[in-house]
């Protein structure tokens, strides 16, 4: 069992490393073909440890680091947390993969991106799979740099670069709480490993436990897209569509909220760190939702509800719920990689056209590809019975569970929340399905191999809440019994479910109608000051250039122009023309004229002779 343990984080590093040295010389599907074929053997790999995960399955690659007291190692640990995330990682990345191979099957740069698409998902996999902080965080550069190198993939044109290196910066700022997080525990524990941590948190200071559960928000802030450091993500979507789909459902964006799930012990322990995950996903999940009502981009639609239902996730962990957490995560991957993927297709039906405004009347040019992405709305906007429903359902009732008047108001922003995703869900159908096609180019025909990984994932989209049923409908507390926190949801009467249940199906049918009735004929884009705001995004972009980047710019500019060219050129070039201007005259001494040289020894003997009569009268 160890060999395969180390065989599902091991394939996709092999595939990717040998595509990145020798996929060049391959023939033109090989590349696509190994890198699609590590990732699927990744996830079989995964399907059989799967029986080992409830007592859970450790390995040691090797020792990385041993110095003094401090040993870190390559270990993998597969517990049911770890096992849910690695299978869902592993089966959406493999799917993606897929459809990778179909929509970059024309590309010149092929290569390079499915090696780095492998090396994100062995990144990816090293932090679900680590079994210490170290090697956690050395997965969460991976993804880093990997995420750098894809989104910046097209790096011919400028705003994909500099996306590219939008995020690469961004999500550093939250890496660094995320290091003094780390260095702080083991000074404190001697440790980095995640059990000895989670066993021993009850030695640490409360108010310091408090400071380090707010490190830890903040990395997973910078990585997953919450406010403050959420400005990267609507810019990822310069990557192209299979590395949207992969960093916005299954992978780096939910690895903040499994950072707060593996390390649940320690920051459930802070009820201010709690309180503070909570408000931050309520209030991210509010801001990405109406950001996401005046998108004319389909794809900046879908990374804006990215940002609202990570915002749950978020939510979830902070009114004490890892179940909740991970289930949303969970149908999330499935109808978010089915959505990114869906818009995929509907962009190459459209010529490459982004702009909804610009599509209309899709639904004529492919019927699968308009049923299978109506699944991923209905499962986006909340529509009864699908995976989606029941998991930010979950969410919600957990909440309003507690009673008290801040996780009262938690609930009403993730109600508020989900009718705003309601609308925007069906706004986005309305204009790229209803009415004739409103745009100039003539559209294309598909690949088979993008359309024929859809229904899988709207499978599992409209699904998924059968693994976490409510009491309402006959379920159970599935994934709290398998993730070993059986009382982490406060249990509800019937009649509270079923208030709870007919508000989630209120809120979604109230969106429906009002997207129903505002865009079910065409009326052209909205221009006012409000869809100007939301489509700036609250104008976050230039708030944060006037109060960070311009500032930084200046300090630059004064440290250069001032520092650098007025002190320290200036005072080198002073003295380097001081010196030349000396030297011009030094020179002239030595140019060969006898008359110059006559008067050099006459002044020359000039100066003997009165220094001789200065020195006979001072005597």
């Amino acid at each position: 069992m160890a060999q395969l343990l180390a065989a599902i984080i091991l394939l996709p590093l092999i595939g990717g490393v040998f595509n990145a040295c020798f996929g060049s010389r391959l023939p033109r599907p090989v590349p696509a073909i190994l890198a699609s074929g590590a990732v699927i053997g990744s996830f079989l790999a995964c399907l059989g440890m799967l029986p080992e995960a409830a007592e859970g399955a450790r390995t040691t690659l090797f020792t990385w680091l041993n110095s003094g007291g401090f040993r870190a190692d390559v270990g993998l640990l597969f517990d049911p947390l770890s096992s849910s995330m690695a299978l869902m990682v592993t089966g959406v990345a493999s799917l993606i993969h897929l459809y990778a191979a179909g929509y970059m099957e024309e590309d010149e740069d092929q290569v390079r991106f499915f090696a780095l698409l492998n090396l994100f998902v062995f990144a990816m996999l090293m932090i679900v799979l680590a079994d210490n902080l170290l090697l956690m965080f050395l997965g969460w550069e991976g993804v880093g740099f990997c995420s750098y190198g894809l989104i910046g993939f097209w790096y011919r044109k400028s705003e994909n670069a500099d996306a590219g290196r939008k995020a690469f910066i961004v999500t550093r700022i939250g890496d660094l709480f995320f290091t003094i997080a780390v260095l702080w525990l083991f000074a404190l524990l001697g440790t980095i490993g995640i059990e000895e941590i989670n066993s021993r948190v009850l030695e640490i200071d409360p108010t310091v436990v408090t400071i380090i559960s707010l490190l830890l928000l903040g990395g997973a802030c910078g990585k997953s897209a919450q406010l403050p450091l959420m400005s990267w993500l609507p810019d990822a979507m310069a990557g192209p569509t299979p590395v949207s789909a992969l960093i916005h459902a299954a992978t780096m964006v939910t690895a903040g909220v499994y950072l707060l799930c593996r390390l649940f012990p320690l920051v459930s322990l802070s009820p201010i760190a709690m309180g503070a995950i909570a408000l931050v996903g309520a209030l991210t999940a509010l801001y990405a939702a109406t950001s996401a009502l005046c998108q004319r981009e389909i794809k900046r639609v879908l990374a804006f509800s990215t940002m609202s239902q990570v915002g749950y996730m978020f939510m979830a962990v902070g009114v004490g719920s890892v179940s909740a957490a991970m289930f949303h995560l969970l149908t999330h991957a499935f109808f978010k990689a089915l959505l990114f993927m869906g818009a995929g297709c509907l962009i190459h039906l459209a010529g490459h056209e982004n702009d909804i405004f610009e599509m209309g009347g899709m639904r004529k040019f492919s019927k699968p590809v308009f049923w299978l992405f109506m699944a991923g709305l209905f499962c986006l906007a909340g529509a009864p019975l699908t995976g989606g429903f029941f998991s930010k359902d979950l969410i919600l009732a957990t909440a309003y569970a507690h009673g008290d008047s801040f996780h009262l108001a938690i609930y009403g922003l993730g109600v508020l929340t989900a009718l705003l995703t309601s609308f925007y869900s069906f706004r986005l159908a309305y204009l790229v399905f209803a009415g004739d096609y409103r745009g100039e180019a003539h559209p294309h025909s598909l690949p088979k191999l993008m359309v024929w990984t859809l229904p899988l994932l709207a499978l599992f989209g409209l699904g998924a809440g059968l693994f976490n049923l409510p009491h309402l409908f006959g379920g159970h507390s599935w994934l709290s019994g398998w993730f070993g926190r059986e009382n982490d949801i406060l249990h509800l009467s019937l009649q509270t479910e079923y208030q709870l249940i007919a508000t989630a199906v209120g809120v979604f049918v109230i969106g429906w109608l009002i997207a129903h009735f505002r865009y079910r004929t065409y009326s052209g884009p909205e221009y006012n000051r409000a869809s100007e705001f939301l489509l700036s995004a609250w104008y976050v972009d230039a708030l944060y250039d006037r109060l960070l980047v311009r500032p930084f710019d200046l300090f630059c500019r004064f440290c250069w122009q001032g520092g650098e060219m007025g002190v320290i050129n200036g005072v080198l070039d002073g003295l380097a023309s001081g010196s030349q201007g000396w030297s011009r005259s030094l020179r002239a001494l030595s140019d060969g004229k006898i008359p110059r040289y006559l008067q050099g020894f006459a002044w020359g003997f000039l100066l003997i002779v009165g220094w001789f009569l200065l020195k006979a009268v001072a005597k």
